[in-house]
């Protein structure tokens, strides 16, 4: 529906060029011939047929064909604000406006004209230009190019660390064109004061990456929309005290209190998001498509070799004093005791920190014991089934990584490995019906992957939620790389001046 809606708009701007160009005096058969069309009409504008290179660059080719629409209003003599504004928002109803009506005229080309001639405009219509465009600007350089994010939770620690203020490349992997075009400009998903979500899904776009300048590589720090982040859930009546103020994940909340619970309209209300309206995640990534991953007591193993650790990976730790540690000495050693993950309750401790600040603990005089604190099954793992696969934070896998065009076996064991890769990423109806497999109606014991997926880690492996809970991420929950630290916030009062300007992607 949305294709063939989209198909009568170029249809009808086509047209509406076809009696433009009559008008200025061409051939309005030129408006149908791709390349030519824009050719002409730079012609009647006023402008060098050069610049048709620009409209080849993804992004400023955006620029460049606003201002050719603009520029073909005012060689009609619209040199209004308001005719600017309609030519740009509705240019297909508005170039047939100029096309068929009698009394529309074309008066010469419109850079000339405006050049020779230009419009006085007032103070409100220079500032109310110049913000629009500034909104303009900045809503397409942060969706195509960069954009700043920041770190709020202490998954990545101590790599990136809360309070640290990334920019992140849209370019690197290559941009993601929108796929919700609807939206309040400058604003990801919530409205900010107000509340509410700041989208129409009126429209939506499919799935299209431009070029890219790499691939996702194994070790890169990852910025991707939440892949569990399709269904969020807001307290109701005994749960409205903390979840009425916060979307929360609506499959955390079944685990914690079980789908009956979460599932009645009278304790939690339920609403879905597209994929690039759900929320940003930052991890490592650590499987590729095609690998198989595996942690083996706290250890990586792709295809059964070890990789490489993070150098500043992270374990819980407990650490069992005489008479308790210096906090300043803590501090000085790059442990944030003011943050809630890090406690202390009476002589002993539980600290997440790397393998260099446990020696350094280890070394002080009144620490008795200090020692990794294993994560035993029971929490809620991937793929959450404990009948068959009863992994850990520190045991998981192995685990098949999904690639493009792979064609995997389907069993009754490992449904549940790629249920949310038929049914949630890939859009295909299935179902388990007497001890068999149904995909979209069909019944079958193989599937054909159709994208790419990524397995990601926190670098503070015990204090992560990452694919070890809610498995892949689609290629197309991607969102960029980030480049460096333009700012960070201590989590008490101050600026952590040595890194600013750090890269984002040190190992």
């Amino acid at each position: 529906m949305q294709l063939a809606v989209f198909i009568i708009l170029v249809l009808l701007l086509h047209v509406g060029l076809y009696k433009i160009f009559e008008k200025a005096g061409e051939a309005g058969w030129k408006a149908f011939v791709p390349v030519l069309n824009k050719l002409v009409w730079l012609d009647i504008i006023g402008r060098p047929r050069w610049r048709y290179v620009l409209l080849l660059v993804p992004i400023v080719n955006l620029f460049v064909f606003v201002g050719m629409i603009i520029e073909l209003v005012k060689s009609f003599d619209k040199h209004s604000f308001l005719d600017h504004f309609l030519a740009c928002v509705f240019a297909p109803f508005y170039f047939l406006y100029l096309g068929f009506s009698p009394k529309e005229k074309y008066v010469g080309k419109g850079f000339l004209i405006e050049s020779e001639n230009p419009i006085k405009k007032t103070a409100v219509r220079e500032w109310t230009e110049a913000i629009i465009f500034a909104v303009f600007a900045a809503t397409f350089i942060r969706m195509f190019l960069i954009e700043a994010y920041t770190i709020p939770t202490p998954s990545m620690e101590g790599s990136l660390l809360v309070g640290d203020f990334l920019f992140v490349s849209k370019a690197n992997y290559g941009s993601r064109t929108p796929m919700t075009p609807i939206q309040f400009p400058l604003v990801h998903n919530r409205m900010p004061f107000v509340g509410g979500e700041s989208y129409s899904e009126a429209i939506k776009w499919p799935y299209y990456r431009l070029f890219g300048f790499q691939k996702v590589k194994r070790f890169d720090p990852v910025v991707f929309n939440f892949p569990e982040g399709d269904t969020i859930a807001i307290g109701k009546g005994r749960f409205a005290g903390h979840y009425a103020n916060n979307y929360t994940n609506y499959y955390s909340l079944r685990h914690l209190y079980g789908d009956e619970v979460v599932d009645n309209p009278n304790f939690f209300e339920t609403l879905t998001r597209p994929i690039d309206k759900r929320d940003n995640y930052i991890k490592r990534c650590m499987g590729l498509p095609g690998e198989t991953l595996e942690v083996k007591e706290r250890e990586v193993l792709i295809d059964g070799k070890a990789v490489q650790n993070p150098t500043h990976q992270q374990f819980r730790y407990n650490v069992v004093t005489s008479n308790g540690i210096n906090v300043t000495r803590l501090e000085d050693w790059g442990i944030d005791m003011k943050a809630d993950w890090n406690r202390r309750n009476g002589n002993n401790y539980t600290l997440h920190i790397t393998e260099k600040q446990a020696e350094k603990i280890k070394g002080l005089s009144d620490v008795i014991s200090i020692q990794v604190a294993p994560l035993e099954p029971g929490s809620r793992i991937f793929p959450n089934d404990p009948k068959n696969y009863q992994w850990s934070y520190d045991n998981f896998g192995p685990l098949k990584i999904p690639a493009k065009g792979e064609k995997v076996n389907l069993t009754l064991k490992n449904i549940a490995i790629y249920e949310r890769v038929i049914n949630v990423y890939e859009g295909h109806d299935l179902e388990v019906k007497s001890g068999k497999i149904y995909i979209d109606g069909a019944e079958t014991t193989t599937y054909t992957v159709e994208m790419d997926y990524y397995f990601m880690m926190g670098d503070n492996r015990h204090n992560s939620e990452d694919s070890r809970v809610w498995g892949f991420v689609p290629e197309n929950h991607i969102v960029g790389k980030p480049l460096f630290i333009w700012f960070s916030r201590k989590s008490g009062v101050g600026v952590r001046w040595n890194r600013l300007f750090k890269s984002a992607s040190v190992m």
